[in-house]
């Protein structure tokens, strides 16, 4: 895949449109299961077709997903994810005016529960799956310039290796990729 600068998702309205927990698990079913309609996806997740279209709506809005014209018939519309980057990173908050902050707070928090929803699921799944629930722990001494550059390196290398789903060859699957640093000096 070639490379490609990073995006700040630096727009409010954007930031709250992926705040919204039933909007972050529509991206999800659409980018790991391929177009749907609003019946179906709401299916899949338990939620009601209308609550299900005004979200796809807001999602719409904001370039996150597009309608399938060629596929939509009369009432029934047919979604998939938008093309667009694949790097997108917050901003840093002190970049946002004051009463954006807690919308780029609340999508942090949404996401860091995602994580750890995922993280608890790793020992059950690595006992059933373990060529495909891998772990790898670590620790060492960086700068903040060398941290930055292992962080675009991972980046870069995650593109390399990655496939749109509607590119991906046979055998590939969605997979959750994270990678997280903390400070140690911290504890």
């Amino acid at each position: 895949m070639k490379d490609e600068e990073p995006v700040i998702l630096d727009d409010p309205g954007r930031i709250k449109a992926l705040s919204h927990p039933l909007r972050r698990r529509i991206l999800h079913r659409l980018r790991a299961h391929g177009p749907a309609t609003s019946t179906t996806i709401g299916e899949a997740l338990g939620a009601n077709t209308g609550t299900t279209s005004y979200h796809l709506r807001q999602l719409e809005k904001y370039g996150f997903i597009e309608e399938i014209p060629e596929r939509s018939a009369g009432r029934e519309r047919w979604w998939r994810r938008a093309e667009g980057p694949r790097d997108v990173r917050t901003p840093d908050p002190e970049s946002l005016p004051p009463e954006d902050r807690p919308v780029l707070a609340e999508l942090l928090r949404i996401g860091h529960a995602e994580d750890m929803e995922l993280f608890g699921r790793l020992p059950a799944v690595h006992e059933r799956e373990r060529t495909w629930a891998l772990l790898s722990r670590g620790f060492a001494h960086m700068t903040e310039e060398g941290l930055a550059e292992f962080f675009e390196a991972y980046i870069r290398l995650l593109h390399e290796h990655a496939h749109r789903r509607e590119d991906a060859p046979p055998g590939a699957r969605p997979v959750h990729i994270r990678l997280f640093t903390l400070p140690a000096d911290d504890e």
